[in-house]
């Protein structure tokens, strides 16, 4: 577990995506964004990511139902103090955060790059409990993400407490071309401010 901030209103409980740790330089620089003295962000790494930590060998990640029951155990042990709870996740974790949003402990999520499919796979979805889900959830994607471009999302059916909002020209790590004049940080910047904004007005 990695910690940043303080617990004073909110808590975010941060997951990794499939390939990189959650001491990433992403991870690292958006949940050191994320905290404050209001706003605690756990980041912790799902058992497949623990065990590659201990041995350094490379392995796929976990099954969906496990990464799934290691999630839930960490919401019932960082639920119980009354401290709104979000869940966040970089692609996978995000994912896995998704699933998890109608829990009656969750009072939002915050993805930074769905993959709504494997690059190349658009005719292989990962949005079916997108379409039904009553939780809230804050989807922070590059239009140009191989996982989910804005023209192929766009014409998605999402449940009504989902919202995307578009970073222009950003990949699967938000991060746009030179040509396009625009930085990775200032879409960092923006995703971070919208996310901070929902869990202090939602924790009032």
């Amino acid at each position: 577990m990695l910690t940043d901030g303080k617990a004073g209103r909110a808590r975010i409980l941060f997951a990794h995506g499939a390939g990189a740790p959650m001491d990433s330089d992403f991870m690292a620089d958006v949940a050191h964004r994320l905290a404050s003295d209001d706003i605690e962000v756990i980041r912790f790494e799902f058992p497949y990511m623990q065990k590659r930590r201990e041995d350094g060998k490379r392995r796929p990640p976990d099954r969906q139902p496990k990464l799934l029951e290691h999630f839930q155990q960490l919401i019932a042990t960082y639920s119980q103090d009354n401290v709104p709870l979000y869940l966040a996740g970089k692609s996978m974790g995000g994912r896995m955060a998704t699933m998890l949003a109608d829990l009656p402990e969750v009072s939002g999520c915050f993805v930074f790059g769905y993959p709504f499919y494997a690059p190349g796979k658009q005719d292989k979805l990962r949005t079916e409990h997108l379409e039904t889900t009553t939780g809230s959830v804050s989807i922070f994607q590059g239009t140009r993400d191989p996982m989910g471009k804005q023209e192929v999302v766009s014409d998605y059916t999402l449940a009504d407490g989902i919202n995307v909002y578009w970073l222009e020209d950003g990949d699967h790590d938000l991060k746009p071309r030179k040509a396009s004049g625009l930085t990775q940080q200032q879409h960092l910047e923006y995703a971070v401010a919208q996310c901070q904004q929902i869990c202090l007005s939602t924790s009032l």
